[in-house]
């Protein structure tokens, strides 16, 4: 079975390609790691070697027949170990160490490059750490090995002194040139890990973003399209009922101009949509005026009133909410209370905040929660850090109340928070 990509991990891939290493040598080895380890393996075998030919000629007694036989697997096998020194670093070092510590019983002084390849790849492949821990442990393990014999008199001064001086200088400088590498090789995959997060939440923030503006648009949409298109069928219907032709030219009349009001917002809002350099809000440029959703409900024959109580200095933000409150609560009414004989609209100035109260004598049933009207009303109150109620009252009627701060207004335009789920 074939797995595909998606295009958002193609397009990850791509912005975090590295450039090209410089060089034509580097980059083939970057390319083919196995070729480099066969060379480095052949190149070790070639010089540790011949620090073994002095056990090939005949020396006298079992032990030095002994030696002389497995030095040179000793070596061959440390040096084999060097192919797996990328993902298993810690046993070419210990090979390596042992190798050094079975020439100290050469009959002359001898050293092999084992243990700088050793400790390079301990620190690149493994860490920084790990590479100053093993080089010490193999330094303090070869005097510790070393010094007895040199005292006892079983090897040479030069050749513990020349096997001390070896791991010292091969592993020191391998240590450091791997602790340099492997420093910046892991910098680097950090920095690749960390942008890959940056990417990823990027990509979240989008879609947030994005989800946060399509709810931003439905509710404009619904309030828009619910209220003109109810106010349109009321006057038709109310056109097509009645037998007196002036009050049906006024009737239509009035039809098409709340058409053409919706049709004009609306081509605001999609005009936004569709120009990507457009940088004007989505939301109206200025507030809806509730006297004007009052008056076309009235002139679509429905007993609405308005009452405004006090006055204040609104922000954009809070008076987008009054209007948009005012025109959904009467447009509720009309649709789900066509036989109400009173449908009050009030809104009230209190010092710090501003109170919407629409409330009619034709409505009944359970509180609704689940049309896309009341959740947008709801989302509007909560984006000013408002309250919204939606229930049954006193004597049959429905209120539908809305409480909203008026300090510390947020933008109009800023994303109104998500819900907790």
């Amino acid at each position: 079975m074939t797995s595909t990509r998606s295009r958002s991990s193609l397009r990850e891939e791509e912005e975090l390609r590295l450039p090209r290493p410089p060089g034509v040598l580097r980059r083939f080895w970057a390319r083919h790691p196995v070729v480099a380890d066969v060379l480095i393996t052949l190149v070790c075998l070639a010089l540790s070697l011949l620090p073994a030919a002095p056990f090939d000629r005949a020396a006298e007694g079992p032990l030095a027949l002994a030696f002389a036989v497995v030095a040179p697997i000793a070596i061959i096998a440390a040096c084999v170990s060097l192919m797996w020194r990328r993902i298993a670093p810690l046993v070419p070092f210990v090979a390596s160490a042992a190798v050094e510590a079975l020439l100290l019983f050469a009959e002359q002084p001898a050293g092999t490059p084992l243990m700088l390849v050793a400790c390079y790849s301990l620190a690149v492949y493994r860490s920084s750490r790990v590479a100053w821990t093993g080089f010490g442990i193999a330094l303090a393990a070869i005097i510790a090995v070393a010094l007895p014999l040199v005292l006892s008199g079983v090897v040479e001064m030069q050749i513990g002194l020349n096997t001390g001086l070896t791991i010292l200088i091969f592993g020191l400088i391998g240590t450091l040139i791997g602790v340099n590498v492997g420093g910046r090789k892991r910098y680097i995959a950090a920095v690749i890990d960390r942008s890959r997060q940056l990417l990823v939440e990027r990509d979240q923030q989008a879609q947030l973003a994005a989800a946060s503006e399509r709810a931003r648009i439905a509710r404009e949409m619904h309030d828009i399209v619910s209220h003109s298109l109810t106010v349109i069928v009321a006057l038709s219907e109310g056109a097509a009922a009645t037998t007196d032709r002036n009050q049906a030219a006024a009737a239509s009349t009035a039809a098409a101009t709340t058409a053409r009001a919706a049709l004009t917002e609306m081509r605001a809002m999609l005009g936004v949509l569709r120009d990507a350099e457009a940088t004007a809000p989505l939301a109206p440029a200025a507030p809806i005026d509730p006297r004007e959703t009052v008056a076309v409900a009235q002139r679509a024959g429905f007993p609405v009133t308005l009452t405004e109580s006090g006055t204040a200095d609104l922000p954009p933000a809070v008076a987008h909410a009054v209007g948009r409150i005012v025109q959904e609560g009467v447009t509720n009414a009309m649709r789900h209370a066509p036989s109400a004989s009173s449908i009050s609209a009030r809104i009230i100035h209190a010092p710090g905040s501003v109170v919407v109260e629409i409330v009619n004598d034709g409505a009944s049933g359970a509180v609704g929660t689940a049309g896309f009207g009341l959740r947008g009303l709801a989302e509007r109150a909560a984006h000013v850090k408002g309250t919204f109620v939606s229930e049954p009252a006193a004597g049959g009627r429905w209120m539908l109340r809305a409480r909203l701060p008026v300090d510390h207004a947020p933008d109009p335009l800023e994303p109104a928070p998500e819900e907790p789920s």
